[in-house]
């Protein structure tokens, strides 16, 4: 990606404004847990637990880059609608559909034909990991909980 790392900061902290003015107008407490710290860190040390550093972000292509955003955007509005009590519509949790290796926009039927093509690939009689495919059932029981 071509955006150099002090413009690439200057969006990425827009971000954390937005989710800040976000919840602020959903009257949610600004001290509660931020989704912005667990995806990014700008910090040039690399020692974080949060989902992409500054340096993997401009390493990313623009495709890579953009669904990183979608991701995030995903995942700040989900906790927005669980934190309403409005998560009635088939919205899924972004972290399993990312398990999954979905878009956090996934439909009902995208999640289920990705299940199904996994737990094929996973099923212990198929010579699969018995771990795994637990797993994968374990995802899909959430998501079909949801």
């Amino acid at each position: 990606m071509s955006i150099l790392k002090p413009e690439l900061k200057r969006k990425i902290r827009k971000l954390k404004q937005f989710e800040n003015t976000v919840k602020a107008q959903n009257n949610i407490d600004p001290g509660a847990s931020s989704v912005w710290d667990k995806f990014f860190d700008l910090r040039e040390t690399g020692k974080s637990t949060a989902m992409y550093s500054l340096t993997a972000l401009t390493k990313m292509t623009k495709n890579e880059y953009k669904s990183v955003i979608d991701e995030y955007f995903a995942r700040v509005y989900y906790e927005i609608y669980i934190h309403k009590g409005i998560i009635n519509a088939p919205v899924y949790d972004p972290e399993l559909l990312k398990q999954l290796d979905l878009p956090p926009i996934a439909d009902r039927e995208t999640v289920k034909k990705r299940f199904r093509d996994l737990a094929k690939k996973h099923h212990p009689d198929k010579g699969g990991n018995p771990e795994n495919f637990i797993k994968l059932m374990n995802i899909y029981q959430e998501l079909s909980v949801q």
